[in-house]
């Protein structure tokens, strides 16, 4: 299994970088995954994305689907890229610790 370090951060991962176990996500985590997306800073932006997609997650078991994100998180598509620019799917959820999505978010 592969593990990700970065600072004082170190957390199992999958072969695309998504945490194994997602109990073990925290601000520092998705501060040091934001390393590997090319975020420089997560802003309050993010973080409203990223709690979004935690709290629906922790709920259902699975990332909502993408119309559903922004539509709750009032953030068009194109804010979404903006924010995680490889997408809700492999940016966002991977920031956010959740597992890698197996269908369309």
């Amino acid at each position: 299994m592969p593990m990700f370090e970065h600072g004082t951060v170190k957390i199992a991962v999958d072969e695309d970088g998504f945490i194994e176990d997602p109990g073990l996500w925290n601000q520092d985590v998705a501060l040091a995954l934001a390393t590997t997306e090319g975020v420089a800073e997560l802003t309050e932006e993010h973080w409203k994305v990223m709690n979004y997609l935690r709290n629906y997650f922790l709920e259902f078991g699975v990332a909502p689907m993408i119309r559903k994100l922004c539509k709750e998180t009032g953030f068009p598509l194109k804010r979404i890229y903006e924010l995680f620019p490889s997408g809700p799917a492999k940016g966002a959820c991977k920031l956010a610790g959740l597992p890698k999505p197996t269908g369309c978010v």
